[in-house]
């Protein structure tokens, strides 16, 4: 007979548990509960994180990497060192006078900032997860003079002597289909040729270069750009300061020259974090962004990466001036 019935003692009386001994068993019996349950959800929330940094460091680090090799690259094989936005074969792609195709009227191919006009079904549209802040573009270009094939963000082969132009920006993945505000976007690279390891040059770019280009970095929210600028004379002569790239153009004619590149991006891991608050706001490149309302609440960790890039094929020439 279990403890939980009833029985006689020794003197024939009826004895059990009192209704005070079972609540007291239903209070410690919740407790213990209460506490396997908060360990639980403690271990599944600790566990999501974990996958979510997991993923976060596996692709954007990763592919921060890939793009800041790739931006160091920019002016390989121009003997003219001092980058800006008119010098042919500039490292830095801003104009078509960079390209040596002076009418190129293709302005959402270059390196633009948000608010700049865009044409072109592929080119760059601004698109981003955070709200009334669009993202930007980056486009470069280099000749392989390495003396052996190397290949470009695309991975296609570029033969020595041949000019390689790169764009990165954020477009929606490919087969995306949220209804929401907050879109699944990737960094893209779309590369192409402007001179050929022939020396042709046509009057646009390859027709490799325009289109959707391959995923360099998946889960993307944000994407920005800075040109550092370094003057060579005057009172600021040393000084370097970072400029969006449409506030350079529109600096005039005496232009310092580009010798670095600021990137910032703002990335999400694809794991939800139960239990959590996703985190809405971030500060990237010094401007508040705050995202997107979107009802589907997916609770993603989320964070903010910024990188500064040396550009080694750029160099400023100082100016001295003798009284």
């Amino acid at each position: 007979m279990s403890s939980s019935q009833l029985y006689n003692d020794s003197h024939g009386r009826q004895t059990g548990f009192t209704l005070i001994e079972l609540m007291i068993s239903l209070v410690l019996g919740l407790i213990v509960s209460a506490a396997v349950i908060q360990v639980y959800l403690i271990n599944v929330k600790t566990s999501s994180i974990q996958a979510s940094a997991s993923e976060l460091q596996d692709a954007s680090v990763f592919g921060l990497q890939q793009l800041e090799k790739k931006v160091r690259m920019a002016n390989l094989g121009n003997p003219d060192t001092q980058i800006d936005d008119s010098k042919a074969n500039g490292g830095i792609v801003l104009t078509g006078a960079n390209l040596g195709i002076t009418a190129y009227p293709n302005t959402g191919y270059l390196t633009r900032r948000s608010g700049d006009a865009s044409v072109g079904t592929n080119g760059w549209s601004g698109i981003s997860n955070i709200k009334d802040v669009p993202s930007d573009q980056l486009t470069i270009q280099y000749t392989n003079v390495t003396g052996a094939v190397i290949r470009d963000c695309e991975g296609a082969e570029a033969a020595v002597n041949e000019t390689i132009i790169e764009r990165y920006f954020l477009r929606q993945a490919t087969g995306d289909t949220s209804a929401g505000a907050i879109k699944n976007l990737v960094l893209a690279c779309n590369a192409g040729r402007v001179i050929k390891a022939n020396g042709t040059q046509g009057a646009t770019v390859s027709s490799t270069f325009g289109q959707a280009g391959q995923e360099l970095i998946v889960n993307a929210d944000q994407f920005k750009v800075l040109l550092g600028v370094q003057y060579s004379k005057g009172a600021n002569a040393g000084q370097t300061m970072y400029l969006p790239s449409s506030a350079y153009v529109a600096m005039g004619t005496d232009k310092p020259a580009i010798v670095s590149i600021k990137m910032g991006l703002i990335a999400h891991g694809t794991t939800p974090v139960l239990g959590s608050q996703e985190q809405t706001t971030f500060t990237l490149l010094g401007q508040d962004n705050v995202l997107k309302t979107d009802t589907s609440n997916r609770k993603q960790v989320r964070t903010s990466y910024e990188t500064t890039t040396l550009l080694r094929n750029a160099r400023v020439v100082s100016v001295s001036t003798r009284l």
